[in-house]
Order: structure tokens, then C-alpha cells, then sequence
């Protein structure tokens, strides 16, 4: 193979091959070579012959060549001189499988620190290549999939330093992301498709770079999302777009402002739309447009920078493109998908908690299906909310939308909680059709769930309220814990399919009988920060543990 060098911010990489074009390395000059114009030259016996290859020698105490010997393959012996350059390919002892063991019955008590939204961080970190300068965020959290997103940054060419506060109860980070020397139009397949967000890139990379080749993305298998609406609205500011090799392939000239229509108000279209729209040429209209909170965050640090947005948050958003964004500072929104997960933590356990930071707007659809099941939601403070659990749970009929309805990624948590209602629920899925994996774990665990397509209908089981009502006291003045015995779920070996669906088997495992062990530990990794701890801060039996020959 031809030769290969890659300059960096900090040293110069040479990779096994032939002499690349420009300056050699020192080590290769000696007084029986020359410089010919196009390579160094070895002279023998008065003529000049081309060597054929020349390898770099790398001191045995070279990191690399630790790496080597310990299983990398023997042709790659590279001088690696920056930090965000990472062997591949070097072989490391695997990790433990890890799960959570839940031990049910216990009463929560306290406060609970809420982390910055997950979505609304990836969005931003998608965003940051807009800016041809620094950009630093803040409340991020410290998650699998932002770590992910960083390493696409870093494969496409920014510099992202991360700055965590250990003195931080609630966790998170800061940010920098240095997206001012950008150069690479494809970023690293591997892991974009393992993150569904990693391929809101598409739309800055294209208004930067004039290009882009992005993977089609990955994520959690709850059901097909497909890149259309994506792919016609970049067609609509002018971009060429051809789809092969499993690839998504853009070029264009110049983005130019359009009116675009979504068939569907997509959160990722809606995102990749407005960034890519905020550096064209014209203004940019897009209807039917996602209303998320995540959105409107997106829009918010647009602005910050020096975009011209209007109407996030209503189905219309008007973009104005400018030449060019500066550098800024910002703050993500607090994750109101966590913090929905906290108040059914405490409504199923029948215990008085309290969040913060939330927006409580953010909750509105949450806090009223609370209400309606008997649980009450009161403000504390401009950004703290308590919950007072309900005596007996009533039953409940949710149907997910897109906001401002019922949030989908909150449908498993209170089909976990409406197990442990007074009557017969109905919970049906419009949003992911593939997004009802929980219930036959939840079935696993004594609950009575009939499943139809992507309708549930939910027999909580507990009809004699006095019984329930006079038990659950005696129990607790005597114990201290709850009386799980009468809610009808029992702990066993389940296993999480995704991020949500993992958050319902634990909420099921505080209520339930006995010790749940919860397979899949990954998946909630990717979108709650530290959740067993905060869990255990409040006083839950939570803990994690290795799978036995794992």
C-alpha cells in the first residue's frame, strides 16, 4: 500500500509504507541519499535507486509497541503522538457483564438531582460543528452515547475537552468542543451506527464542509425510523443525495433557503433541517416541525451562537441563514424524561420525593396523567417539584404522542406503575411500533398484561382497597417497608431490550416481592446518568453485580 501521513495538532503520525510525499523522517537520511524533488533517493555505486519500503522504528517502551505485543496486528506499528488518535484494533480483557439486583419494598425518602437531557446534549454536540470556533456546554451528562457522540466529533476533526466537577452530587460535565478545523466530510462508521443521534451530523457537515458521508445510523431496536424526511428536506435546500453502500452521500454547491413540509414532525428531521438551514443562503421554512422541548433547546443554542431561528416550539420554525456563527456558552435543559422516571419511582413505592433542577412545562402531560391515577405533583420552588404518592392507585388509559401529548420514551415506566392499579388500563403506542418488548418481562414478574399489536391493556389486580389500605399501614409502622406481597409482582431474572424498557424493570423491581435481577445494565447506561445510585441515595435496594461467566 501506498504511504500514509496524518498531521495533528500534536505530532505527525507515520503509518507502515512507502516514503509519503514531503518532508522524510530524520531517521531516513543518511550521507548516501538525495533529495530528488519527489522522494529520497539511496545512491549506490553511482547511480540512484527508489527503496522499496520503510518502516519507522519505535522504541520497545513505545505505548504502540506494548500495544503490538499484546495482540495488535503485527503491520500496524504507528507513532501515535495525539490523544484523540485511539488503537482500534489493540485486544483488551472484556469487561464484566454487569446487572442490577433490585430488592423490593423499600420506602424512598429525599431529594434527587436531575441531569442535564440527554437528546437535547446530542442534538447540541451535532450542532457545534456549525460554529468555526469554541463552544462550551454545560450539564451535560456523563453518558455512554455522549461519550460516543464526542468520538464522532473527534473522527470528523474537532478537539472536545471534557471537564467534570467530582464535587457535583447530581454528575454531569462540561464541554469544549473546538470545531474551528473540521476536514473530514465521513466520520467513523462504527460509531455512528451504533448512535442513532451521531447522524444529526449529516446537516452541519454538509453546511460546513459542502459534503458529508454518514452511515445510516443505529440505536435501540424500538421500531423502524427511517432518514426520508431527512434526506427530501436537504434535497429541498439543494443538496445532491444518493443512498448506497449502506452510506448516505451529500454534496452540494451552496444550501439556499426553502419552504419544506414534514410528513411527520420528526424530532431528528426537524434538527438536522435547522442546522443545515442556519448557514444557507435565504430563509428556510419548515411546517409541521417537532415541538420537543430538545428542539427548542437546539433552537436556543443556534441563537446563542448568531442563528437566526423563530417558532421553535410551535409546528413552524422560520430559519434566516447567516455567513457564519461565533463562539458561545450553554447551558442543556434539565432531562424531563429522568425526571418522569423519579416521579413514577416514587408514586410505584408509595413514597413522598422531591426533583430538581426540572422545567415543570416540560411535564405537563406526565404530571397530569399522575394526577389522574391519584398521585399529586406540587411546586416547590421554580424548578423543584414533589410528589405525593397516591393511597391506592386508580386505573389509567394512555395513548403516546408527540409532544405536547404523552411522551413515547415514558410509556413503559407507567405501564410499570399502572401494574400496580386498581382496576384495568389500556396503554397504546403510536409513535415506535416495535416499542412494547417490556411487557413479556413485565409478564415475567407476575404482571397481567394482555398485548395486541401495540395496544396493552393492564389488570393492576388489587380490587379490596380497605384490605390493601389496612395491610400497607400495618406493615410499614411495623417494618418500615412497604407490603409488597399484595401487589402482585414477584422478583426474577428478566432481561432489558432497550434504554426505557429497562428504566420499567427496575420501577416493576421496586415494587415487587422479593430480589429482580435485571439483564441489559448497557442499555440504561446510555440514557441515565448514575441511575442506581441515585436510586440508592433515596433509599432503594439497588446494586449492581457481574453475570456469572461473564
Amino acid at each position: 500500500r501506498k504511504g500514509l501521513t496524518t498531521e495533528t495538532g500534536r505530532g505527525l503520525v507515520v503509518r507502515t509504507g512507502a516514503i509519503p510525499r514531503g518532508r522524510a523522517p530524520m531517521h531516513v537520511r543518511s550521507k548516501t541519499t538525495a533529495w530528488d524533488g519527489k522522494g529520497w533517493r539511496r545512491q549506490r555505486k553511482g547511480r540512484v535507486s527508489r527503496p522499496r519500503r520503510v518502516r519507522e522504528r519505535i522504541p520497545a517502551s513505545h505505548p504502540q509497541t506494548r500495544a503490538r505485543d499484546q495482540g495488535a496486528h503485527p503491520r500496524i506499528a504507528m507513532a501515535v503522538h495525539s490523544p484523540l488518535l485511539r488503537p482500534t484494533n489493540v485486544r483488551k480483557d472484556p469487561k464484566p457483564k454487569e446487572a442490577l439486583e433490585v430488592r423490593g419494598g423499600s420506602v424512598l425518602e429525599g431529594h434527587a438531582r436531575i441531569s442535564g437531557a440527554k437528546n437535547s446534549a446530542l442534538a447540541v454536540l451535532a450542532g457545534t460543528l456549525l460554529c468555526g470556533t469554541t463552544s462550551v456546554l454545560r450539564m451535560v451528562p456523563e453518558l455512554r452515547d455522549i461519550r460516543r457522540m464526542c468520538d464522532v466529533l473527534e473522527s470528523i476533526g474537532a478537539k472536545v475537552e471534557i471537564q467534570v466537577d467530582e464535587r457535583r452530587t447530581g454528575g454531569g460535565a462540561s464541554l469544549i468542543v473546538d470545531a474551528s478545523r473540521i476536514h473530514n466530510p465521513a466520520p467513523a462508521e462504527d460509531a455512528v451506527r451504533s448512535l442513532r443521534a451521531s447522524f444529526f451530523v449529516l446537516g452541519p457537515l454538509l453546511a460546513r464542509l459542502k459534503e458529508a458521508v454518514v452511515p445510516l445510523p443505529g440505536g435501540c431496536d424500538i421500531g423502524a425510523r427511517p432518514v426520508d424526511l431527512h434526506v427530501r428536506g436537504l434535497e429541498a435546500l439543494g443538496a445532491q443525495i444518493e443512498i448506497k453502500h449502506g452510506c448516505v452521500h451529500a454534496t452540494t454547491r451552496g444550501l439556499v433557503g426553502a419552504k419544506i413540509y414534514l410528513d411527520y414532525p420528526s424530532v431528528g428531521a426537524t434538527e438536522t433541517l435547522m442546522m443545515a438551514a442556519a448557514l444557507a443562503d435565504g430563509e428556510t421554512t419548515i411546517e409541521n416541525v417537532a415541538q420537543e422541548p430538545e428542539v427548542v433547546d437546539l433552537a436556543n443554542y443556534l441563537v446563542s451562537m448568531g442563528a437566526c431561528v423563530r417558532g421553535a416550539g410551535t409546528n413552524s420554525i422560520t430559519i434566516n441563514g447567516v455567513k457564519k456563527l461565533h463562539e458561545t456558552e450553554f447551558t442543556v435543559i434539565p432531562d424531563r424524561i429522568e425526571a418522569g422516571t423519579f416521579l413514577v419511582a416514587g408514586a410505584i413505592t408509595h413514597s413522598s420525593i422531591t426533583l430538581s433542577p426540572v422545567i415543570p412545562r416540560h411535564l405537563t402531560a406526565v404530571i397530569a396523567k399522575l394526577h389522574s391515577i391519584g398521585c399529586k405533583v406540587s411546586l416547590e420552588g421554580p424548578d423543584c417539584v414533589r410528589l405525593t404518592p397516591a393511597e391506592i392507585l386508580r386505573p389509567a388509559d394512555i395513548t403516546t404522542m408527540p409532544f405536547p401529548g404523552f411522551p413515547t420514551d415514558m410509556q413503559p415506566q407507567f405501564m410499570a406503575l399502572l401494574t400496580q392499579s386498581n382496576g384495568t388500563s389500556v396503554v397504546r403506542e403510536t409513535v415506535f411500533e416495535n416499542r412494547m418488548k417490556h411487557v413479556q418481562e413485565l409478564q415475567r414478574l407476575g404482571a397481567h398484561i394482555k398485548l395486541s399489536g401495540s395496544q396493552a391493556t393492564v389488570d393492576g389486580g388489587c380490587h379490596d382497597q380497605a384490605a390493601l389500605l389496612a395491610r400497607h399501614a400495618a406493615v410499614i409502622e411495623v417494618t418500615g417497608r412497604r407490603d409488597v406481597g399484595a401487589l402482585s409482582l414477584s422478583g426474577t431474572h428478566v432481561k432489558a431490550s432497550d434504554l426505557r424498557a429497562g428504566a420499567a424493570l427496575l420501577l416493576a423491581g421496586l415494587a415487587a416481592e422479593g430480589t429482580t435481577t435485571i439483564e441489559g445494565l448497557h442499555h440504561m447506561d446510555r440514557g441515565y446518568e448514575r441511575l442506581d445510585e441515585k436510586l440508592c441515595r433515596l433509599g432503594a435496594d439497588v446494586r449492581r453485580v457481574a453475570l456469572p461467566g461473564s
